[in-house]
């Protein structure tokens, strides 16, 4: 099995009863095993600052399925949520992103791992740093805790210490 990260976010409706049943939807997906989920944080949109703020969270799953074959079993929990896309970096029911894939490297237009954005964004890297080993690296080597130290952690505030218990 692979382990891979995913990155999960919302801003409207409900958003910590979505990230929840996201994080349960991805749980009950065939070939997968969810391991761990993260703490909750609380961030001013990455986009236009006319939008709600976000909650986000990280779960590691450990996957059979291909990255491919991942990301379109995450758009499917996206639909099935009601998720619809309005503008870039726009309001979103839910979001849920391939953040890391084992130590892959994918560069294609679907797809793209380590998610692009992600050595410099706080509401990432705080609820990453939560649930992987304390010395973890990213594919090209950059320690994470590096990462973590190096960005404006006022931007974010964890709200919640655990996802799911």
């Amino acid at each position: 099995m692979i382990d891979c990260w995913i990155g999960l976010g919302a801003n409207l409706g409900e958003p910590l009863a979505q990230l929840t049943q996201a994080a349960n939807a991805m749980a009950a997906l065939p070939q997968c095993q969810l391991v761990a989920t993260s703490g909750v944080y609380g961030s001013r949109p990455l986009g236009p600052q006319d939008q709600p703020d976000y909650l986000n969270a990280c779960a590691h799953l450990r996957t059979e399925l291909s990255a491919h074959a991942l990301l379109t079993a995450l758009k499917g929990i996206e639909a099935d949520m009601g998720r619809v896309t309005t503008r870039r970096w726009g309001e979103r029911l839910i979001d849920l992103d391939i953040l890391l894939f084992g130590d892959e490297c994918i560069s294609e237009d679907a797809l793209t791992v380590p998610h692009k954005g992600l050595e410099q964004r706080a509401f990432v890297l705080g609820p990453l740093m939560d649930i992987t080993p304390e010395h973890f690296t990213l594919p090209n080597g950059t320690p994470l805790a590096r990462l973590w130290q190096q960005c404006d952690k006022n931007s974010v505030q964890r709200v919640q210490h655990r996802l799911l218990s």
